[in-house]
C-alpha cells in the first residue's frame, strides 16, 4: 500500500501541517487536565480548560480559563476529567447546551456505571442528549497515570475525527 506523500513530507520536517481549527476543553482542573491540554497544544488543538472554582483554576496553569462553558461549534472536543465532582450534571448539561460539540466524554472506569447518566436524569435531560455523552473516552491501552490517561484520550479522539477505529489495524 503507497502512502500518502504529503504527510510523509510533513513527517519528515519537509512541510508544515495543514492545520484545521479545533478546540479541546479540558473540564476541570485536575493531572489529567494538565496533561490534556499540554498534548492537545502540540497536536495544534486550541486548549481550554473550564473550572468554574476559580480557587481550583490555579492547579492548571498557562492556559486559557474560562469559569463558564464557552461556545462550542463543531470544532470543539469537551473532555470531562473527574466525575466525582458534585457539579457534574450541571456541567454536562451547559456543555449540552453550548452549541454543535464535535464530541463530549467522561473520564471514568468503564466497568462502573456513569455518574453522569443519573445527574443528567435529574436535571430533566432527555435521553438523546445524555446519548452525546461518550463513556468511555479514550483507547484501551492499560492507562493508569495522569500523562497515560491523556495519550489515550487524546489518541481516541484524533481516531474518531479521522474516521478511524484506534489500534494496530490499518485498512
Amino acid at each position: 500500500m503507497a502512502g500518502d506523500p504529503a504527510a510523509c513530507e510533513v513527517a519528515h520536517g519537509g512541510a508544515e501541517p495543514q492545520r484545521a481549527e479545533r478546540t479541546l476543553v479540558a473540564v476541570f482542573a485536575s493531572p489529567v487536565s494538565r496533561f490534556l491540554l499540554s498534548y492537545a497544544k502540540d497536536l495544534g488543538y486550541r486548549p481550554v480548560l473550564f473550572e468554574p472554582d476559580a480557587a481550583r483554576a490555579t492547579d492548571v496553569e498557562g492556559f486559557e480559563t474560562v469559569a463558564t462553558v464557552p461556545a462550542l461549534d463543531a470544532s470543539a472536543d469537551v473532555v470531562v476529567t473527574d466525575h466525582h465532582r458534585p457539579e457534574l450534571g450541571q456541567v454536562l448539561q451547559a456543555a449540552l447546551g453550548a452549541g454543535p460539540a464535535r464530541w463530549i466524554g467522561v473520564l471514568g472506569n468503564p466497568r462502573h456505571p456513569g455518574p453522569h447518566i443519573s445527574a443528567l436524569h435529574a436535571l430533566g435531560v432527555a435521553d438523546a442528549e445524555i446519548a452525546r455523552v461518550h463513556r468511555p473516552v479514550g483507547l484501551n491501552i492499560g492507562s493508569r497515570t495522569p500523562a497515560e490517561i491523556a495519550v489515550a484520550t487524546l489518541a481516541g479522539l484524533l481516531a474518531d475525527r479521522n474516521g478511524r477505529p484506534g489500534g494496530f489495524e490499518f485498512p
